[in-house]
């Protein structure tokens, strides 16, 4: 069965990310009812400490040093999450914008899963090569300022950048972008916003 995984990354059940995420949700399941929805909130589900043996085993790997069983176990544990992700044939990140970036525990993930041999390889010749495959991903992204007419108060969009590139970094280059801002502010340009990504999302559902 064709899976989509959407990461829910906002601690906030009311959310303007997990909003948007739920118009979409609901036109995709109607466009198709047969694919099977991976909900993965990184605020409820366990996500690993990136330290001790699932460090040591990052580098171990780097070094072509055999795991002990510590590091064999930690490894499984990136190995099982990244897995999730390489298994779904479309991709759902929904996230709030904290202070320029993105929240902690998608940082988290991201530490846990982007690792030699699982999600990258490296070639003395080639550089850094992506070991997974394209797939469409979509990103929401609500911030506070409304970064996509400019009215930004002078706050600076890292978030973006940095989710383009890591998914790229992996293979995932079919990403596209929802931002939902202002979410702060006067009452006019928040639901303004809101109803302008609302619409985009709905339509993008029939077709993702």
């Amino acid at each position: 069965m064709a899976k989509l995984l959407h990461l829910s990354c906002s601690p906030r059940a009311d959310s303007e990310s997990t909003a948007g995420a739920r118009v979409f949700l609901d036109g995709f399941r109607q466009a198709r009812p047969d694919w099977d929805l991976d909900v993965m909130d990184l605020w409820r589900e366990r996500v690993p400490e990136f330290s001790g043996p699932i460090v040591e085993a990052k580098y171990a790997r780097m070094n072509g040093q055999a795991f002990n069983d510590a590091q064999r176990d930690g490894f499984a544990e990136a190995e099982r999450m990244a897995l999730r992700f390489s298994l779904a044939d479309r991709v759902l990140i929904s996230t709030p914008m904290w202070n320029f970036g993105i929240p902690y525990k998608l940082k988290q993930w991201f530490d846990i899963i982007v690792q030699p041999g699982l999600t990258f390889r490296f070639d003395p010749s080639q550089g850094y090569l992506p070991l997974l495959k394209d797939r469409p991903t979509l990103v929401i992204l609500a911030s506070g300022s409304d970064f996509a007419t400019g009215m930004n108060r002078g706050r600076i969009d890292m978030a973006t950048p940095y989710l383009r590139d890591i998914l790229r970094f992996i293979g995932i280059d079919d990403v596209r972008f929802v931002p939902i801002g202002p979410t702060t502010g006067p009452q006019q340009p928040i639901e303004a916003a809101r109803d302008r990504a609302h619409r985009r999302l709905a339509a993008m559902a029939a077709t993702f």
